[in-house]
């Protein structure tokens, strides 16, 4: 079965969700769904910790990727839609491959998202032979650790995944897939190109940009289910108003003028999103007291390098560990729900020593204290133009004399969000509370 074949066009399979309506997915796409790598995501929480905040969010990563997946598709279509591909398999075949990227970018997550990182085997145990086509070749030292990236390739170019996919798109490598993925990894073929144009940039960004599908769902999924506004953007305007421009062959993704306020909405929401639910209190303070539990001597938890092992790795698996230690103080205050409270917060754009002050003198009367600095950034992009080709482009399709600009020219919205953003926080436990408070009176910190 091929990206072109006739089913790709007629899906057999309808998937209800809440936020998009019906999401249809091909044969072939359902032979990957039912992976073994694919169905562990319905075991890993799209948000981790932050339950303990927002009871509503035990949403799973299954239903957020094929949200992506969903999203691909439709930007795809409205990008493309009067595009002059030379071949039509063409079309198929770029498309399928973005959906797949989609579907399949966050197939290595570890236990509970991000928190279980930290105890993720080295790089160089994984062997993931996709990264000898990184430009340069490997390009990672025998100390570096892997993180759930590094997971993901390895699902899609080198497991029982891979054979899934081989069989049912014979027309696309998964090398290919891993490389909308990853865009340090060069597939060494003209796959991307045709007719000397070359659709790598845009799918890419599609995949993981200031402008993906992947913020898309998920900002709007994670504020549906955390029952809270700040995520909630016009993502259809968004997807109606994207297009292509090219530049020295490379096609990069675009959006109309008219959306441009849209798209400063969409930052926004975002940065509101860190702020206020993804830096909540209380997700944070859970983080940090599993992060001292895996970093504990006595901490005897690990994620496998072999990525067989791994699929049996998922927040049942660590809470369960987690239960069976209660002779770890750590391990126990995340089963007995007692985590350390806040003591005090602050937030701030400029570095400040304050909290510093106060956990100094809070340990100097055998108070047990912990210090989080939850920073956030409008953008980590900068739209720079580099080896990877990257950049977003405002185009305008009502003045045909209007050239084409980068993003950030079109908006002053990065420079007024250049600021860092912090929230510090000061946390100590419960039973010991009210004795910091009062030192902290007394001492008019």
């Amino acid at each position: 079965m091929t990206a072109g074949g006739a089913n790709a066009i007629v899906p057999p399979m309808e998937i209800r969700d809440p936020l998009h309506g019906n999401i249809l997915l091909s044969n072939p796409e359902v032979n990957v769904i039912n992976s073994g790598a694919y169905q562990r995501l319905r075991t890993v929480k799209q948000l981790g910790l932050s339950e303990y905040s927002f009871p509503g969010a035990t949403h799973n990563r299954f239903l957020h990727s094929l949200g992506v997946c969903h999203l691909a598709g439709i930007a795809f279509d409205n990008i493309f839609k009067s595009y002059p591909f030379k071949k039509q398999e063409t079309r198929w075949r770029l498309r399928q491959t973005l959906r797949l990227a989609a579907l399949l970018h966050d197939v290595g997550h570890g236990p509970l998202s991000h928190a279980s990182e930290e105890v993720m085997p080295l790089l160089k145990d994984l062997n993931i032979k996709a990264y000898e086509k990184r430009k340069g070749g490997k390009d990672y030292d025998a100390k570096t650790k892997a993180n759930h990236e590094d997971y993901t390739v390895k699902f899609i170019t080198d497991s029982p995944l891979t054979e899934i996919l081989k069989k049912s798109f014979s027309d696309i490598d998964p090398l290919h897939v891993v490389a909308l993925i990853d865009k340090s990894i060069d597939p060494g073929d003209d796959f991307f190109i045709e007719d000397g144009i070359n659709f790598r940039p845009i799918l890419s960004s599609l995949v993981s940009s200031e402008l993906d599908v992947d913020r898309m769902d998920y900002l709007d999924r994670d504020a549906y289910y955390c029952g809270v506004n700040y995520g909630k953007v016009e993502i259809d305007w968004l997807l109606t108003n994207l297009t292509c421009h090219e530049v020295k062959g490379n096609l990069h993704l675009a959006i109309n003028r008219r959306a441009l306020y849209t798209f400063d909405d969409f930052l926004i929401s975002r940065h509101h999103m860190y702020l206020m639910v993804y830096f909540h209190h209380k997700s944070i303070i859970y983080e940090e007291i599993i992060h001292r539990y895996l970093l504990s001597p006595d901490c005897d938890f690990k994620l496998p390098a072999d990525i067989n092992e791994y699929l049996h790795c998922n927040d049942h698996a660590l809470y369960q560990h987690l239960a069976r230690r209660t002779d770890n103080e750590w391990a126990r205050r995340v089963t007995e729900k007692n985590p350390y409270r806040v003591l005090f917060e602050y937030h701030t754009t400029k570095e400040n020593d304050r909290i510093g002050k106060m956990a100094k003198v809070l340990e100097g009367q055998d108070i047990s204290v912990i210090v989080s600095n939850s920073r956030a950034r409008l953008s980590k992009y900068h739209f720079s133009f580099g080896e990877n080709n990257s950049g977003i482009f405002v185009v305008d399709q009502y003045d045909r004399q209007q050239k084409p600009e980068t993003i950030e020219k079109m908006t002053d919205l990065f420079q007024k969000y250049e600021e860092t953003r912090g929230i510090e926080r000061l946390y100590v436990p419960p039973e010991q509370y009210k004795k910091a408070e009062k030192i902290l009176i007394e001492k008019k910190l």
